[in-house]
């Protein structure tokens, strides 16, 4: 994304902003909304050209007759209230109407609401987007363009959304490695940043040359006047992605169809549409829907399909009113971070892997439900690895210490008794690239010089190469060599964590290093502390005297 596409971006916002909308997630909305009637204008003029040359299609028109009036291209020199009253209140209810002839697009306008309220800051947002031809640009440069616009989302956290940083998505979507014919699920998606991300890595796998991009974006080369190559040689720790166009995937709606997400806000289900519509990404099977709740709004089918591979960070701050909870989820708490994995355990297919952000106290809490769901977990799944994370990953939203658990469920269930789980591998992240202490605009200021990202994939490489038997590091309860370093990765065998009440917290099975023996002669040291003895008997004789007189 070049910075003239960058500048009118910005353009937008603050028109928005000083027109008072200033809500992100609002005006995150409102500008999808706009973008998605320009992309269905664009969309019939491709449809009427390929009729004028007689290349096929069914004919079928989204604005036939009559309907030509609510075409973008045909209000858009509409001016002052006339353009607001005409798309607040005829142009999204045409939208919303097309139920069965665009279920989709009837299904995003559906209660949608134009908050834009003045005129001349609707025009003025409409005159920017009507300069952009989006269907010239490529579904990476879409792509860039929407998550340029969520980034603002890094300044709000509202009713508990906020997104997951990229850099955390990456490693985690590294670690599961998702592949075309794999199905991918977020219960908890938001703006669907791990389906992009996991979209992004498989068609990186299937293009003849992708690309490393830095976690801090394109822009950020730019800024510092250097080369990938010349960050690298200057960082060694920079963290980086694969993206590439996947001109190599052979059936794009395979692709499209194997994406499934749900969330319980129609704000955020909006916003996630739009970004995977914008990243090519049309049919994706996103559904607005509590996933907990016995009212869920699913189908039959939802509750009954099973996902290769599952990647989310769920909220962990609630509780649920008992006789709300679905009656089929593997655990009886009411606690939201235990539901959600129970969730998880239940949707996972044989063979398919996970990757969940979880809090601390999930991995060693001492409730009834805390334990049971842990021993399933071992017990019913391989549990791969647990990622503890910086304390300051989530700020300046939360504080809460939280960590990454990656498993993947067995093809063939364990016999009776027996466990999925031989041995846990645990990695600990100091750092993750950006400043676990200081907020600057609304976020953490980047550091690429102090990440242990990098380290933790390369280790993990090693790890599956091994098809996961041998795991990197030092067992638990070793004690290493005086002047070693601390360790970043260690494991312990499952009968150890069985000892433990099944807490698979990393901090309870880290090697400890050990202190280096003193040097000194300990006849002497033995003698410098008889003689520090005598001086305080000496000091205390003389205070008595004092005392006495």
């Amino acid at each position: 994304m070049d910075q003239s596409l960058r500048r009118k971006l910005d353009r937008i916002t603050d028109v928005l902003w000083a027109g008072g909308v200033t809500n992100p997630v609002t005006y995150i909305e409102q500008i999808s909304y706009l973008i998605y009637l320009k992309l269905l204008d664009e969309e019939e003029a491709a449809r009427e050209l390929r009729d004028r040359l007689g290349a096929g299609g069914n004919g079928a028109r989204l604005f036939p007759l009559q309907a030509e009036r609510y075409r973008w291209s045909r209000w858009r020199f509409k001016s002052g209230a006339a353009l607001r009253d005409f798309v607040r209140d005829e142009v999204f209810a045409y939208m919303a109407s097309l139920v069965k002839d665009e279920p989709r697009v009837a299904g995003y306008f559906r209660d949608a609401v134009l908050e834009i309220a003045d005129p001349n800051v609707l025009k003025q947002v409409i005159d920017e987007l009507d300069s952009i031809e989006f269907r010239r640009l490529g579904p990476d440069v879409k792509g860039d363009v929407f998550e340029y616009l969520l980034t603002h989302l890094g300044q709000s956290a509202l009713n508990g959304q906020f997104r997951t940083p990229r850099q955390i998505r990456a490693f985690m979507v590294e670690m599961v490695d998702p592949d075309l014919g794999d199905t991918l699920y977020d219960p908890a998606c938001g703006t669907a940043g791990f389906l992009i991300d996991a979209v992004d890595h498989i068609l990186a796998r299937y293009s003849e040359a992708p690309e490393d991009v830095p976690i801090y974006g394109e822009d950020w080369l730019e800024k510092r006047g250097q080369t990938l190559e010349e960050a690298r040689k200057a960082l060694p720790t920079l963290q980086t992605c694969r993206k590439g166009p996947g001109e190599k995937i052979p059936d794009w709606r395979r692709l499209e169809a194997s994406i499934h997400g749900t969330d319980v806000s129609r704000q955020m289900m909006r916003i996630a549409m739009m970004n995977l519509v914008l990243h090519g990404i049309r049919r994706a099977g996103l559904k607005r829907a509590n996933v907990l709740s016995e009212m869920s709004g699913l189908t039959q089918d939802d509750l009954h399909r099973r996902y290769r591979v599952i990647l989310s960070n769920p909220p962990f701050a609630g509780q649920i009113p008992r006789e709300s909870i679905r009656w089929d989820l593997p655990t009886r708490s009411k606690k939201s971070e235990l539901l959600f994995l129970a969730l998880m355990l239940r949707s996972l297919a044989p063979g398919g892997r996970c990757a969940v952000v979880v809090p601390e106290g999930a991995l060693f809490g001492s409730t009834r439900a805390h334990r049971e769901l842990r021993e399933k977990l071992l017990r019913e799944f391989e549990l791969l690895a647990v990622v503890s994370l910086p304390a300051g990953v989530f700020r300046p939203y939360a504080g809460v210490k939280t960590s990454v658990i990656v498993f993947r469920r067995p093809v063939v269930e364990p016999a009776e008794g027996g466990a999925a789980t031989a041995h846990v591998w645990f990695y600990e992240i100091r750092n993750d690239g950006y400043d676990p202490d200081k907020i600057q605009s609304g976020g953490r200021p980047e550091t690429p010089e102090k990440n242990d990202i990098p380290g933790l994939l390369s280790v993990w490489g090693e790890y599956k190469v091994s098809r996961y038997r041998e795991p990197p590091g030092a067992e638990a309860g070793t004690v290493l060599e005086p002047g070693s370093d601390e360790p970043r990765c260690w494991w312990t065998p499952f009968d150890t964590i069985v000892e433990n009440d099944y807490n698979l917290a990393a901090s309870r099975y880290k090697p400890h290093v050990a202190e280096k023996a003193s040097d000194e002669d300990p006849a002497k040291l033995i003698c410098d502390v008889l003689a520090i003895e005598r001086e305080i008997a000496a000091g205390l004789e003389k205070l008595l005297s004092e005392v006495e007189q």
